[in-house]
């Protein structure tokens, strides 16, 4: 029988796509009350993966990376689903939002989306959220897997992904 332990801590981030860049300051100082403090961020990232989301949020949608300073459990990532999808019903106009917020951590070896969505390879976590392996690392890379979305395999958010498991793997270091 294997020995059961704490999981090692994981490096929250979230993805948030919008039309409206403006509004990313005060979205920011939201999410760093529930994440912690931010300690990195993507540039802004144009969307033009797919027209999904345009009916609701409108053309020109950008998208934001932010990670976050304090490490923490993976099983946390259930309530802070939970707390952003709130955070997108808060500032949706007329029932259509005009951000969406998908949080998600990374570790040495993965990275994790969450989702209320699912699908074959999607496990469920609790409270109506799946979570999703998006991208693993070996051979001192990322890598997509079949179902990994086309954006997360574009080279402007692997190159943000590096640049957030590098600072992870320094915080595991530091203690």
């Amino acid at each position: 029988m294997g020995e059961i332990r704490d999981p090692q801590p994981v490096k929250y981030f979230v993805g948030v796509l919008t039309a409206i860049p403006g509004s990313l300051a005060e979205l920011r100082r939201v999410l760093e009350q529930r994440f912690g403090r931010v300690d990195s961020e993507s540039g802004l990232l144009d969307f033009t993966y797919t027209k999904y989301y345009e009916p609701e949020m409108g053309p020109g949608l950008v998208r934001k990376f932010w990670g976050f300073g304090p490490l923490g459990r993976p099983d946390a990532l259930v309530d802070l689903k939970l707390f952003t999808n709130e955070v997108e019903q808060v500032r949706a106009v007329d029932g259509r939002r005009t951000v969406n917020v998908d949080p998600g951590y990374l570790t040495a070896a993965r990275l994790v989306l969450a989702s209320t969505k699912d699908f074959a390879h999607r496990l469920y976590l609790g409270k109506g959220i799946y979570g999703e392996v998006t991208l693993i690392f070996r051979n001192r890379e990322f890598h997509p897997l079949p179902w990994t979305y086309p954006d997360y395999r574009s080279e402007g958010y692997l190159r943000y992904f590096r640049e957030l498991r590098r600072i992870y793997l320094a915080q595991l270091v530091s203690g």
